[in-house]
């Protein structure tokens, strides 16, 4: 974002909630336009908390544009969305663990918030896919503190003994995951996957507790939602919507990563 603002000369503020709180979100929405913003992006976490705040800022000439998580499944007035394509990265998760993951398997499923279309759509994707080789499931949340969440992950696997897999949905879950097999299992067969970077992320795929994570980008997500809502306001040029991607960073390209990552655009 700030990369943008410079770039296009504008100024941005970022502001959020304190954990997932959709309708403070929304409350957010009305405070920026009646402060004035001219533009908005908003991470649409749920499909339908913003739609009214959304059609009221655009009716009001506030352009908005979603990033992170769009809203396509429910009637939403934003312009355009900057963010990964869930339905492919789920698809691309599955299909990646699934040579690796033996038929009528049960495995590890994590998420670190409840209330989160994106983690909910992603966990939904990578099931759909799962059920071709009879794999079952169990869902836990870890919350977003992932040294905090390794210890709800460990407790899980010791009370399902035959699950040494774990697939996460988020970016705190996995990492915990990871934290979980190398303070508690180490070098007894277990991995995880899941998504987004961190550098412990990137550090526990080297050594080998997670086997990959889908990265989604999020430098274009917080860079081109600034320059195509500049290009709305200077010049009426219409956003367009951008899929952020659903790359594979594993141990042949962690090391390039990891310097990226040190760079902030990975």
């Amino acid at each position: 974002m700030k990369d943008a603002a410079k770039l296009m000369d504008v100024d941005c503020d970022f502001i959020g909630t304190e954990g997932v709180d959709p309708a403070e979100q929304a409350r957010m929405v009305n405070t920026a336009v009646a402060e004035g913003y001219n533009g908005i992006a908003l991470n649409l976490i749920d499909p339908v908390a913003f739609d009214v705040v959304v059609a009221n800022a655009v009716a009001k000439g506030v352009p908005v544009v979603g990033f992170n998580v769009d809203d396509n499944s429910s009637p939403n007035a934003r312009l355009a969305s900057v963010n990964q394509r869930l339905d492919v990265a789920a698809r691309t998760l599955a299909q990646r663990a699934l040579s690796d993951i033996p038929a009528g398997a049960h495995i590890l499923m994590t998420k670190h918030d409840e209330g989160v279309s994106a983690l909910e759509d992603r966990l939904r994707g990578a099931q759909e896919a799962l059920k071709q080789k009879n794999i079952v499931w169990t869902t836990i949340v870890t919350g977003n503190d992932a040294q905090a969440g390794a210890e709800i992950v460990a407790k899980a696997l010791r009370e399902n003994q035959d699950i040494c897999i774990i697939l996460g949905s988020g970016q705190s879950d996995t990492e915990a995951a990871g934290r979980a097999i190398e303070a508690h299992f180490p070098n007894q067969g277990y991995w995880a996957a899941g998504y987004d970077l961190s550098p412990k992320t990137l550090e526990l795929i080297e050594s080998g507790q997670i086997r990959f994570t889908i990265d989604q980008q999020p430098y274009v997500q917080g860079f081109y939602p600034v320059v195509a809502l500049t290009l709305n306001l200077r010049y009426g040029i219409a956003p367009s919507s951008i899929d952020a991607g659903a790359s594979i960073v594993d141990r042949q390209n962690v090391k390039q990563i990891r310097q990226l990552t040190a760079a902030s655009y990975r």
